[in-house]
C-alpha cells in the first residue's frame, strides 16, 4: 500500500489553539505556537535550580505549587528564576491553571522573548489532561491512503483497491443503505495510542467522485446523517477484479492483515465481477467482522462441528 507518513509537527495560529482548549490568551507573542512534543511540563525543578532533561520543545504549565513557590521569592529572586527558565530556549507556550495572576517578571520575560501566555481556569491536572489529549492528536503519526473509509454498521471499513475497482460507487450504494462516509479517495489515518483513526483532508471533505456523473457533494445530497467526520479503521476490504483461475478463500478460515503505522488491521480481500452484490457482502463482512471481535468465529464453528471436536 502506497502511503506517505508525515513528521509529527504543527504550526498552530495562537487564536485557533485558545479556541481548542478554552483558553484565556493573555499574551500573542509570535502568533503562532510550534508543537513536537506530546509532553507537557511543569517547571517546580527548574525554578528550584534543576535544569537537567529541560526539553524546551514542551508547553510549560504553571500550577498553584509553582505559583506559590515564586510568590514566597523576593521580586528580585523571582526575577532571575524566571529569567533563567526562559534564557534556556524559545518555549513553544506558558498556561496559567486555575486563574492565577501572573507575575509581572513573568509577562515582562515572556514579552521580551514572544513567548505566548494562556490562562485556564480549569484546576492544573485538568489543563495538563486536556494538552495531552490535543496534542496526541495534532502529533500523531499521519500517513494519506488512498482509498474510501465508510462507518457500517458501526464498523470502520477501509475500501482499497486499483483506481477504477468501483470503490466509490461500492461506497455510493452502502450510503444509499443507511451507512455513513468518512473520507473518498484519499483517508488521512493518525495513529492514537495502538489505534488508527481515519478522516478526510479538509479541502475535500464530504467530495465524492464518480466516473460518469463527475464530483458530487454527499452532505448535501443525502444530509448530515450520511457523512461523519472521522472513524476508527476497524477492518481493510481490498477490492479486486476476479480473475479466472485463481482459488479464493471460501471458508472465511484464511486470517490476512494490512499493516499500518505499526498496526496490524484485519484484511479482507473481496473478487469483484458482474453481477456480485458487493454492497451487501460488505454489509454481510461487518457484521461478521464485529461478531469476530466479540469471539464468535462461524467457520471454527463450522470446523469443530465437522471434525466433532
Amino acid at each position: 500500500m502506497n502511503n506517505n507518513v508525515i513528521l509529527p509537527q504543527e504550526t498552530v495560529m495562537l487564536d485557533k489553539f485558545a479556541s481548542d482548549l478554552n483558553f484565556e490568551m493573555l499574551y500573542a507573542g509570535r502568533g503562532i505556537i510550534s508543537l513536537s512534543s506530546v509532553s507537557v511540563d511543569r517547571p517546580g525543578l527548574r525554578l528550584a535550580g534543576f535544569y537537567s532533561y529541560f526539553d524546551t520543545q514542551r508547553i510549560l504549565v504553571i500550577g498553584l505549587t509553582e505559583h506559590e513557590f515564586l510568590r514566597s521569592c523576593s521580586s528580585e529572586e523571582r526575577k532571575e528564576k524566571i529569567q533563567k527558565l526562559f534564557d534556556c530556549g524559545e518555549i513553544p507556550c506558558i498556561v496559567f491553571s486555575r486563574d492565577l495572576p501572573v507575575f509581572p517578571e513573568f509577562m515582562a520575560c515572556a514579552r521580551n522573548s514572544y513567548t505566548p501566555v494562556f490562562r485556564s481556569s480549569k484546576m492544573t491536572t485538568s489543563v495538563i489532561a486536556d494538552l495531552f489529549v490535543y496534542l496526541s492528536r495534532l502529533l500523531a503519526p499521519t500517513t494519506t491512503v488512498h482509498g474510501v473509509l465508510l462507518d457500517v454498521f458501526g464498523v470502520g471499513i477501509m475500501l482499497t483497491g486499483m483506481s477504477g475497482v468501483g470503490k466509490s460507487e461500492t461506497a455510493m450504494e452502502l450510503i444509499k443503505r443507511g451507512h455513513r462516509l468518512v473520507a473518498d479517495d484519499s483517508v488521512l489515518i493518525r495513529k492514537i495510542e495502538n489505534e488508527l483513526v481515519g478522516t478526510s483532508p479538509d479541502r475535500i471533505r464530504y467530495f465524492m467522485e464518480l466516473r460518469g456523473i463527475g464530483i458530487i457533494n454527499v452532505k448535501n445530497m443525502y444530509g448530515s446523517g450520511a457523512v461523519m467526520n472521522e472513524k476508527e479503521i476497524e477492518f481493510v476490504i481490498e477490492m479486486r477484479n476476479w480473475e479466472n483461475g485463481k482459488e479464493y478463500d471460501r471458508l472465511g478460515d484464511v486470517k490476512d492483515f494490512e499493516e499500518i503505522l505499526g498496526v496490524k488491521i484485519p484484511k479482507l480481500l473481496i473478487p469483484v465481477s458482474p453481477g456480485r452484490n458487493l454492497a451487501i457482502l460488505i454489509e454481510v463482512a461487518a457484521r461478521n467482522q464485529r461478531l469476530k471481535s466479540m469471539g464468535y468465529d462461524a467457520a471454527q464453528e463450522l470446523i469443530q462441528r465437522t471434525i466433532g471436536r
